[in-house]
């Protein structure tokens, strides 16, 4: 038998059908076994009823009950949480009170597990359990490959209102980059539509016609003549990919070790990227989701300012090319 799972719709899957966003996210889960739950009321959004054909939004948290399936469909068996595991998961606290748990989640860490991936931020969870047995949610995602915080709810309602404060876009999202080529603008705004490509469903690209608002701000603090540059993003909307699309689609400029994304380079550049290969820079996404800057969940008037250091592979990165890892200023602070 399955858990149970309180699961926050991402704004990307915002006016889907709920019946198609379980096949998606609850693959294990027969598609008449899901039609029983739903008329039976133990499929919830948002702790109502809900029918199969009704539009979800983003933000908003769905109930999936424990559910029994055949053993052809019987879903992998749950992964077993070592010591080690119980230490290494506890080392990523960087913040926590009654009502939310701050992670510094590192690089390479899937946030929710996949048919290749048993070990994950979301099946290690019960190691923050608290005295009754439950254990913090998930009210936002970062990718595999993308280290820096994750904010964890440790209530139903600590989540529904972090869930609120994202969708609302009341959280100030700060992530370090380190791009090449160095952008031509120091600094703006990119308004550009994204859409799932239809011939690679991971990946994402700009559609002026079809694809969904997404802005993001962005300045460049620091740069290494041409080659490269340091450069801090606000992603106002949470589109999947979105700062590694808006980076190389709309700024022509990728993120140092993306190997999805990748800009347009005329041939200096090229020459550049191969000079960057061969310093001793770290193997990796260079994207760190660096500072949270939100009102607290459940403490009016009180503000949440969350800063995720960067691991030690990446201040290796920043030194070798002379930028400051210790940056400590809010180049927003001014938008907000």
């Amino acid at each position: 038998m399955s858990e149970l799972q309180f699961i926050t719709v991402k704004d990307d899957d915002d006016g889907q059908r709920l019946e198609r966003w379980i096949k998606k996210y609850v693959p294990d889960m027969p598609y008449i076994l899901a039609q029983k739950l739903l008329r039976k009321g133990q499929i919830r959004v948002d702790g109502k009823r809900a029918k199969p054909d009704m539009r979800i939004s983003g933000g908003q948290e769905i109930k999936i009950p424990p559910f029994t399936v055949s053993d052809q469909k019987r879903p992998p068996k749950k992964y077993e949480i070592t010591e080690d595991d119980v230490d290494f998961m506890q080392s990523l606290v960087i913040y926590q009170d009654e009502d939310v748990i701050a992670l510094n989640k590192p690089y390479g860490l899937a946030v929710q597990g996949g048919t290749n991936t048993k070990r994950h931020i979301d099946g290690m969870l019960e190691v923050f359990q608290n005295k009754e047995g439950v254990a913090p949610r998930l009210v936002h995602r970062l990718d595999k490959d993308t280290s820096g915080i994750l904010l964890l709810a440790r209530s139903a309602k600590a989540a529904k209102e972090l869930g609120f404060l994202f969708k609302n876009r009341e959280v100030r999202k700060i992530y370090w980059s380190i791009v090449t080529p160095t952008p031509e603008r120091l600094e703006g705004a990119i308004k550009a539509p994204l859409i799932k490509s239809e011939g690679d469903y991971e990946k994402m690209i700009i559609d002026e016609e079809e694809g969904k608002f997404a802005l993001t701000d962005y300045t460049v603090i620091e740069s290494a003549g041409r080659a490269a540059a340091f450069v801090v993003f606000w992603p106002r909307t949470g589109r999947t990919h979105q700062i590694r699309v808006h980076a190389a689609d709309a700024l022509g400029s990728s993120v140092l070790g993306d190997r999805k994304y990748r800009a347009v380079q005329d041939e200096e550049c090229k020459l550049m990227q191969d000079d960057l290969e061969g310093m001793d820079l770290a193997k990796r996404l260079h994207l760190h989701a660096q500072r949270l800057i939100l009102p607290h969940p459940m403490k009016r008037g009180q503000t949440l300012d969350i800063i995720a250091p960067l691991a030690p592979d990446l201040v290796k990165s920043w030194k070798s090319l002379g930028f400051n890892h210790k940056y400590k200023q809010d180049p927003f602070a001014e938008l907000d």
